[in-house]
């Protein structure tokens, strides 16, 4: 049996890809940066756990969405979104599938996080504006920068797509200045996500 041709060219496709992207150092920065993300996602989980022991973090924001006013929630989510972004927007989703135009109010919790998350890059430019953090970020990270810079489209569109944290990736963007009309871009794929969830969370409701 003759080998399928179409299947060696994508094979061959994949291992110049592989090459590429072990050539350029894209492994090893997505390795560094995961490793020096991995101590603060593991605080960040272990503080939550502590917290919600004492009380029940998803049972107060719920509750929050039933007794806020449907600006107070929305508010509150765009505030969340700009800041860190650590309320899960599965509750606010939920949230709004329980209102009398849930698709509506789909494409404002939608608007509010990818606005949050641009205001998040602009705090994370303003940031390097400190001669401290300027110096230790063009002296002592030059190299990651420059890897940064390289890859900076696939944190955001890790960040926008996946259950992580968009806020953050699009402070590190803004950290590392990657050009704005590409956060723009690669962000926009958070509508994407709303969607998809808006799709499985209303279903269920």
């Amino acid at each position: 049996m003759k080998p399928d041709p179409k299947s060696k060219a994508k094979k061959s496709k994949f291992k110049l890809l592989h090459q590429y992207y072990s050539y350029t150092g894209f492994y090893s920065f997505v390795w560094q940066a995961v490793k020096k993300a991995l101590p603060y996602i593991i605080g960040i989980v272990i503080l939550v756990y502590v917290v919600n022991h004492f009380f029940d973090i998803n049972k107060t924001l719920t509750h929050l969405t039933e007794i806020l006013p449907a600006y107070g929630v929305l508010s509150f989510f765009f505030v969340s979104e700009t800041l860190l972004g650590l309320v899960p927007p599965e509750i606010f989703i939920a949230w709004a599938g329980k209102m009398y135009s849930p698709w509506f109010y789909l494409g404002v919790l939608a608007v509010l996080s990818y606005g949050g998350g641009l205001v998040s890059y602009w705090m994370g430019r303003t940031i390097t504006k400190i001669p401290s953090v300027h110096n230790y970020i063009e002296v002592k990270m030059e190299k990651q920068l420059k890897n940064s810079k390289k890859w900076g489209g696939f944190l955001i569109m890790v960040g926008a797509v996946l259950p992580l944290p968009f806020s953050i990736a699009c402070l590190a963007a803004g950290i590392i200045e990657f050009p704005f009309k590409n956060v723009m871009l690669f962000g926009s794929l958070r509508f994407i996500r709303f969607a998809l969830y808006g799709i499985l969370i209303f279903s269920a409701l």
